[in-house]
């Protein structure tokens, strides 16, 4: 589901940045999007670090960009 090309499970643009707007599905979503991608070492990583730092860069980069940045890719 997470395959189709946007973030938060293949939702709209508008819809993602809505999500992304909120701090705690944001966190969420962003830990249950990289652990069904398959990445679940980034997974626990965002559980235990990605709280307000990656939030506020998703946040960024999903308004300017549509996506949200993935830096890791294990």
């Amino acid at each position: 589901m997470a395959k189709l090309g946007k973030d938060y499970f293949g939702l709209g643009r508008v819809i993602s940045i809505i999500l992304a707007i909120i701090p705690v599905t944001a966190w969420i979503l962003g830990i249950i999007t990289r652990i069904s991608e398959g990445k679940i070492v980034a997974g626990i990583l965002r559980i235990f670090l990605g709280f307000w730092i990656i939030w506020l860069v998703d946040l960024i980069l999903m308004i300017l960009n549509g996506r949200i940045m993935r830096l890791l890719n294990i």
